[in-house]
């Protein structure tokens, strides 16, 4: 079977691998979207994904979404031909099940990650077996394209209720309109709040925040900012140093800042004086956890966010795939169809 497998720094194949026999507990999905993550891109281009490097063949993706077919022996409640997505982690909480900060655990693995040896082989592949419990049942019209939304929703979700309590009526920011961001202006508005802007480098990707429903976008190129201490809630969601330090800068006294996107490990200037002086309250997030379940109702109550995908490739264009994927100017959420 066809997979998308990185060898190294610039060294990207679609080639055949074997599939496995399917165990005891796992279920055997057709893979029909993947959507290429920032972590893929970093794999691709230096060959490692912060202080995760690749050592070997590593099939790339996580945000994955197709149909059940085949069930390993002792699975139930599930049936060949259903539609899913797939939780990307193991171990997983069942679905529906509150919130225990598992996925914080030491010890779990993630699809498509070389932070374990051997490494964790990912799902953009024809056939994906996984355990049961990582599945995801897709409600009644939500169609498999937009449904490969649902991982990096769930990303924005879990962010943007880590400062659950604080969002319903207020001014909110955000840096950075990649994917993640527009989701998370999107959840923003979910959660109640009375007014959004969002910022970035890239007009077509605040073209986009715009029709999703964003108040009002700001082109950094163009010289346009936040207000300064402006906004009850900010979200650092491009994963820059720069970025951080205008969302510190955007939030008034007392307000709120998450960060969403992952900053770099290298040391880096940033004024963090008024963290103390406004008495500023800062959340971190990591991935998310139960947050799947509700990701896909969302996207099929508002088909809107499929606004959010730009581009589809086929499996075997994969290398244009991501090299469209690294140009932001032209691109959004960028998704390899991997069945037809």
């Amino acid at each position: 079977m066809k997979a998308v497998v990185v060898h190294g720094p610039k060294d990207l194949r679609v080639e055949d691998i074997p599939e496995s026999p399917i165990g005891p507990g796992e279920v055997a999905v057709d893979i029909a979207y993947g959507g290429i993550c920032g972590s893929d891109l970093h794999y691709w281009q230096h060959g490692r994904n912060g202080s995760f490097e690749v050592k070997e063949p590593l099939v790339l993706g996580h945000e994955v979404v197709g149909r059940v077919r085949e069930l390993g022996e002792g699975v139930t409640g599930w049936s060949v031909g259903d539609a899913v997505a797939i939780h990307p982690a193991t171990p997983c909480p069942e679905p529906g099940a509150k919130p225990t900060g598992m996925h914080l655990v030491q010890g779990g693995t993630y699809l498509g990650s070389a932070s374990t040896t051997p490494h964790t082989q990912g799902g953009l592949v024809e056939v994906l077996h996984v355990q049961a419990q990582q599945l995801r049942r897709l409600p009644e019209g939500l169609d498999l394209r937009t449904a490969a939304l649902a991982e990096p929703l769930a990303i924005a979700l879990h962010g943007i209720d880590r400062a659950a309590g604080r969002i319903e009526g207020s001014r909110c920011f955000v840096s950075g309109a990649g994917p993640i961001g527009l989701l998370a202006a999107a959840v923003l508005k979910l959660r109640g709040a009375a007014y959004v802007a969002i910022s970035d480098l890239q007009s077509r990707a605040l073209e986009v925040a715009s029709s999703i429903g964003v108040e009002e976008t700001f082109n950094i190129l163009h010289g346009d900012g936040p207000e300064k201490l402006g906004y009850d809630v900010s979200v650092e969601a491009a994963g820059a140093a720069a970025s951080l330090q205008v969302v510190l800068d955007a939030t008034r006294r007392g307000g709120t800042v998450v960060q969403l996107g992952i900053l770099p490990r290298d040391a880096v200037s940033i004024s963090l004086s008024e963290l103390g002086l406004r008495e500023l309250t800062v959340f971190g997030s990591q991935r998310f956890e139960t947050e799947l379940d509700e990701a896909v109702e969302l996207l099929a109550e508002h088909p809107v966010l499929a606004q959010v995908i730009s581009h589809d490739f086929p499996l075997h264009e994969a290398q244009a795939a991501f090299t469209m994927a690294l140009d932001s100017a032209a691109s959004s959420k960028i998704l390899i169809k991997v069945i037809h």
